[in-house]
């Protein structure tokens, strides 16, 4: 019996999640990695180093594999359809994964679709922008189309004043992305996948919390949100899926926004294993890094029921310790039940180094579960309760 072989683009911690799913199946993984050392090079044995942003070393390192996916969605799109042209099975599609290259792309086929969009524009230059601020009424949400993660490629502007302060993003993209920014209660996310064969499946709806942009603590499923709207949530991305054609996991993140419309508005998309997904590594019957993995080898899908009444992932990004392992000790010993995950990373300010889920008992200890999963987080990235456990009398 022969094993599929299943090439990722990119070498990231999401490619690097993807290992023991695929270990565990008997899955042979491959890696086309930016560098020696990213994160997933110590996880995956074949892990070539190349440019993904070059045609001649995708096709490649597609040569032997039985499909190619996906660990960001920065491959060029007219090297996809090449790809797809010389008989790569590529999953998620370029066709699909060009609304989530592309934020021009994806609000107008949210649009198509009917679904709740925030007011948008194409803007080409300042005045342009500065047209749509006094249409919609200021702040506007500035983006770049492409390229853009975690905060970046994003500017809010109070006024056209600060408006007239952009004309260098238009000199480097153009046009871009104007938004309305929406007045919400909170984010969530809705999670899903969806095979070839159409065969798809939702993990429940998850409250995110973001900090500078970035994705710092997840709680699944959301608390105190409608039977309603997240039964809607959820039927928006399943509706994505099939409609735009998506394989592999599909996040929506979206703004909750109570009395208004349907309860939310759709903020972006990401066609891959995503943050707001890492709590179902430890709180679901399939992980969302297994289910990637089948769904893009239109393989039956995995139950995606959660294993707890509350799950909470933490983040932690580079801090103060650059020794991450020394406070392991201390973390393992302040909450037994944490399971910790670490990308492998060079620690920098800022830079998501790792995560931590914790699996509660009772939905009534979600402020419990929080605290436990903030404690370990913080322990790893501070090293304060490691140096405290080793000298009380220095750190009192």
């Amino acid at each position: 019996m022969t094993f599929p072989v299943i090439g990722v683009v990119g070498g990231g911690q999401l490619a690097r999640m993807m290992a023991p799913a695929a270990t565990a199946l008997g899955f042979n993984l491959r890696i086309l990695a930016e560098a020696p050392d990213v994160s997933a090079v110590s996880a995956v044995p074949d892990a070539p180093v190349g440019d993904y942003t070059d045609l001649a070393t995708l096709l490649a390192f597609s040569a032997g594999v039985d499909v190619l996916t996906f660990d960001h969605e920065h491959v060029p799109t007219e090297h996809l359809r090449a790809l797809v042209e010389a008989g790569v099975n590529v999953q998620p599609g370029p066709d699909a994964l060009v609304h989530a290259q592309d934020k021009l792309v994806m609000r107008a086929a949210i649009d198509a679709l009917e679904l709740p969009n925030p007011q948008w524009a194409a803007v080409g230059n300042v005045a342009e922008l500065v047209a749509f601020g006094d249409h919609t009424g200021w702040p506007v949400v500035l983006k770049t189309p492409r390229g853009g993660y975690d905060g970046k490629g994003v500017r809010i502007l109070d006024s056209a004043v600060e408006a007239e302060d952009t004309a260098d993003w238009f000199e480097l993209m153009s046009p871009l992305l104007a938004e309305a920014k929406v007045e919400f209660s909170r984010e969530l996310s809705a999670l899903v996948a969806r095979s070839p064969s159409g065969e798809a499946r939702a993990w429940p709806v998850v409250h995110t919390i973001q900090v500078d942009g970035v994705c710092d603590e997840v709680i699944a499923p959301a608390q105190d949100i409608s039977l309603d709207v997240a039964a809607t949530a959820e039927d928006a991305a399943l509706r994505i899926a099939h409609e735009l054609g998506v394989t592999g996991v599909l996040a929506v993140e979206l703004f909750e926004t109570p009395g208004v419309g349907v309860g939310f508005l759709i903020n972006e998309l990401a066609m891959r294993p995503h943050n707001t997904g890492h709590w179902t590594q430890d709180g679901a019957v399939t992980s969302q890094f297994e289910q990637h993995l089948r769904a893009v080898l239109d393989l039956p899908l995995g139950a995606t029921d959660a294993l707890g009444p509350v799950v909470v992932m933490k983040n932690y990004l580079g801090g103060d310790n650059q020794d991450l392992f020394s406070s392991f000790p201390a973390a393992m010993a302040a909450e037994p039940t944490a399971k910790i995950h670490s990308y492998g990373k060079s620690v920098r300010p800022g830079r998501k180094i790792g995560h931590v889920n914790v699996v509660g008992a009772a939905v009534s200890d979600v402020a419990d579960v929080r605290r436990r999963a903030s404690t370990v987080a913080a322990i790893i990235r501070d090293g304060v309760a490691a140096a405290s456990a080793k000298d009380p009398e220095e750190n009192p």
